[in-house]
């Protein structure tokens, strides 16, 4: 680290918005709430109520603007769009952001990384689906997402579809399985849309949904890693088979076993389905699913608000499987817009909900935001020989469709390998070679130094350090500073023989290595 970004460092944390709780808390809080309560609020509070818990104070505009933006679509607003929004005097003024997000395109983007991670999108070992495959099944992924496609057909079509795992992208969910066995199969089906780790099943449990996949076959073709799935032409015997729920069927020899499950699943009525997936859109927006952890759904880990989660169930039935509802739902909830700042000491209070989790961005959430700062790209290499997989420059990270090309930048904050389907395999805590690497790296330094766009905050402040630093704070922190960071950063900019250009990119890359930066909050 250079001893002027020590320097920096230093003066921000004595002299800055965090020396004070006044100062800590104005640029984050307000004062009232500017959202209606929904049914999310009217739960969760009667359950805080009960527990004695105070639930935080309401997020400001400054917060929101940057939250909703990262978890919508795991990208930085622009300072001109979050300046418009916070000189907006509209009262649904949050609601409508939401709406214009839900509707960008980096939302399918975002939001086909999340299910490339659970659905195991991955060309080389131990999934092996190879690039082809990666690319046909990714864009079938994020077109469902795209065109808002009811979530029970679009896991009817994975579970019951046939054909060339090229050109009939969604087969690629059973050939993006370890294990190709009926057990495996089913293990993969339970944890992906029942959120059941069978492990806490009887085997006797395990056994009998298996019977549903057990006629599942794959075979090769002359094409270079292609494979058909479909069924075994040559089962001719009557199946006797269990559900989960210890319901039964008889399956003739020319039904498909798998059309006769996914039409259990996906019913109103199943204990599972709309459960699960409410539980892991809440635990992608919230931090934390209302069964935890959000794929471990069993009778002796009980979610910790049972009438929130009834609710959110209720909801997606009736709203005929659409997610887009549930994200409304969350987004527009006062739950969700809560301060960060707790108000409670007790340990449930953020399970509960009580505040807005403080979170690590995701790794290729956080490399896109410095590229975005840097104005430069990342350059991904696919080490499969062939087919070679391009992957250009100006390309996000957060669209990468292929679990296998990665970096070590993503490598080092959390990327999950993809290889089990699990969420824990993405890691979101931070490190102390995370840290070494963000206050050492000189590619980080030489991105922030070379900045075109911190440039041009200093070509329009014309001289005046005032707001030169306002620009960079609204940048990097989509905030203005308060008076005693703007005091401090106005101090540092006068040390001898610094010069602006450099106590401009030590400010920068001083906020960088800030909490406020790193962190969904």
């Amino acid at each position: 680290m250079r001893p002027s970004l020590l320097a920096i460092l230093v003066v921000l944390a004595v002299h800055g918005g965090q020396a004070a709780d006044a100062q800590q808390t104005r640029p984050f809080e307000s004062d009232t709430w500017s959202v209606p309560a929904n049914g999310i609020d009217t739960r969760v509070l009667a359950a805080l109520e009960d527990k004695g818990i105070t639930p935080a104070n309401p997020c400001s505009d400054e917060v929101f603007v940057r939250r909703v933006h990262l978890d919508v679509i795991g990208t930085l607003p622009d300072p001109a769009d979050v300046r418009e929004f916070l000189q907006d005097d509209s009262p649904d003024k949050r609601s409508a952001l939401i709406e214009h997000l839900l509707q960008r395109e980096e939302f399918a983007d975002y939001w086909a990384l999340k299910w490339g991670d659970l659905l195991r999108v991955k060309a080389e070992f131990p999934i092996n689906l190879w690039p082809n495959a990666v690319q046909a099944y990714h864009r079938w992924i994020w077109q469902a997402i795209r065109q808002n496609r009811p979530y029970d057909e679009f896991v009817r079509e994975m579970l019951t579809a046939s054909g060339s795992n090229f050109r009939v992208p969604p087969v690629n969910f059973y050939r993006a399985v370890q294990s190709r066995e009926p057990s495996g199969l089913a293990e993969a089906v339970a944890l992906t849309f029942m959120g059941v780790r069978v492990a806490s099943w009887p085997p006797d449990r395990l056994d009998n949904m298996a019977v549903f996949f057990s006629r599942v076959t794959f075979k090769p073709t002359d094409e270079w890693k292609e494979q058909i799935i479909c069924l075994d032409p040559t089962a001719t015997d009557t199946l006797e088979a269990v559900f989960p729920d210890d319901t039964t069927a008889t399956i003739g020899p020319d039904d498909d076993p798998r059309v006769v499950f996914a039409d259990w699943l996906i019913t109103p009525e199943n204990p599972w389905f709309a459960r699960n997936i409410v539980n892991r859109v809440c635990a992608w927006l919230l931090g934390r699913g209302i069964v935890h952890e959000p794929d471990d759904i069993r009778p002796d880990n009980p979610p910790v608000n049972p009438e929130l989660l009834a609710y959110l169930e209720e909801e997606l039935v009736a709203a005929e499987f659409d997610l887009t509802h549930i994200y409304r739902l969350i987004l527009n909830s006062r739950t969700y817009q809560q301060s960060s700042i707790a108000q409670s000491d007790s340990p449930d209070a953020e399970a509960m909900f009580a505040c807005y989790p403080v979170r690590r961005l995701d790794a290729e959430v956080l490399i896109d935001a410095l590229d975005w700062v840097g104005g430069t790209g990342q350059s991904y290499v696919s080490p499969i020989p062939e087919p070679f997989t391009y992957v250009p420059e100006d390309q996000r990270s957060i669209s990468l469709s292929d679990g296998s090309i990665t970096s070590t930048f993503l490598q080092t904050f959390g990327r999950p390998s993809r290889d089990t389907g699990l969420e824990s395999e993405r890691g979101n805590q931070t490190t102390d070679a995370q840290r070494l690497y963000l206050l050492n790296s000189t590619a980080i330094y030489r991105r922030i130094a070379d900045s075109i766009r911190l440039r041009r905050i200093a070509i329009a402040a014309g001289g005046d350090r005032a707001e030169a630093i306002a620009g960079i704070y609204m940048t990097l922190l989509s905030r203005d500073p308060t008076p005693t960071e703007q005091t401090a950063a106005q101090a540092y900019w006068q040390t001898p023989g610094l010069g602006s250009s450099n106590a401009a990119t030590d400010l920068a890359w001083a906020l960088i290595n800030s909490m406020e930066f790193l962190y969904r909050h």
